[in-house]
């Protein structure tokens, strides 16, 4: 960062998981970037989408929906994918535009409706992969968000994604398995909840609070899950990882269902524990093992040997025992049962917990 680390490295190194990283380095960065509205949420690093936690600063329950049909749908300046994959992955609106926000859509229909003139986005990635965004917005009476504001955001992207990366850990003990069948949410086009079985209900229930939508089924369906859906109606099969409170793994799956000529009607989710093999990759990334430590890894847990990797891999069995003994030693582990166990274990620590996630601010 160009100012402010001293501030909120301490903040980032004490954070116990994502909602109290959040919580922490919004109210340190407040007062080196003064900004009057947030939300922080982490991201599935395998498909950029939002998952849980999310928090939000001095914004209402409504807008969710608004805000992720513009991102997902109609959106054109400063989207966080594009952002993912730009040097520098983060931009202010005012900026971007030219002083003229009239541009964005969500500018004309988030933004203003809610008296906020300007958004700062960033997405908290490392090593490629994006871990989670926040986005940052100032009022009317307020300056815009300046280069200087954008570069010390910038400087907290690579650290924040880092400690974010660092909560998709193994737990110590099981987790129940969930007794009943898959969980399915039926969207309309516009996406307004049309049916839910109880299985959905149930996996709502036990998901941590957060921003969410009311529907007229009585539910409130938590933004990412509308997000989930939304995306579905413009790239089929998306895919999503989340905790619940009791620190089980599920994952949310999203389709699109189509008229006879083709035309997007509907999007299902479907929300079921995730298995193993959903929750190894997210799990190697974590772990911040390299493309070639993720592919010995993956062939461990095939049975391969030393000289089966060597082979297999076109190196020598001295090199092969050299990433073998790097994995273990960023994973936490002394033997290739143990590596194995621990990557490829269905029962996954929870960690966010109980969190109070809606705050507001005098």
């Amino acid at each position: 960062m160009t100012r402010g680390n001293g501030t909120l490295s301490p903040t980032v190194a004490r954070a116990s998981n994502a909602l109290a990283l959040f919580e922490g380095t919004s109210a340190a960065l407040r007062r080196v970037v003064p900004f009057d509205a947030a939300v922080w949420q982490a991201t599935d690093p395998a498909t950029g989408l939002p998952t849980a936690p999310m928090r939000a600063e001095n914004l209402g329950e409504d807008g969710c929906e608004t805000y992720w049909d513009c991102e997902l749908l109609s959106e054109e300046v400063n989207l966080f994918r594009d952002l993912a994959r730009a040097p520098v992955p983060v931009a202010a609106l005012r900026e971007s535009t030219g002083d003229e926000p009239e541009h964005s859509a969500t500018f004309r229909r988030f933004l203003r409706p809610r008296g906020l003139a300007d958004e700062l986005r960033a997405v908290l990635r490392v090593d490629g992969q994006w871990w989670g965004q926040v986005s940052l917005f100032r009022e009317r009476h307020r300056d815009s968000f300046t280069a200087r504001d954008v570069a010390t955001v910038a400087g907290l992207s690579p650290v924040l994604g880092k400690r974010l990366r660092s909560f998709a850990v193994p737990a110590p003990q099981p987790v129940a398995d969930h007794a009943g069948g898959p969980g399915l949410l039926l969207f309309d086009a516009s996406g307004a909840l049309l049916s839910i079985n109880d299985e959905a209900r149930a996996f709502l229930r036990d998901l941590p609070a957060g921003p969410s939508a009311p529907t007229r089924l009585g539910i409130h369906v938590p933004a990412w899950v509308h997000s989930t859906a939304a995306r579905a109606l413009v790239e089929d099969g998306t895919r999503v990882r989340a905790r619940d409170r009791a620190g089980r793994w599920l994952l949310f799956h999203s389709s699109c269902l189509r008229d006879a000529d083709g035309t997007p009607t509907q999007a299902a989710v479907v929300v079921e524990p995730a298995k193993a093999a959903d929750i190894a990759p997210l799990l190697t990334a974590a772990y911040g093992l390299t493309e070639r430590e993720l592919e010995i890894t993956q062939l461990v847990a095939r049975g391969l040997s030393t000289a089966q990797l060597a082979r297999r891999l076109h190196l020598s069995p001295h090199t092969v025992r050299d990433h073998v003994k790097a994995i273990f030693g960023k994973t936490g582990v002394t033997s290739r049962g143990e590596l194995v166990a621990r990557l490829y274990t269905e029962h996954l620590q929870g960690s966010n917990r109980a969190a109070v996630v809606r705050v507001w601010h005098d």
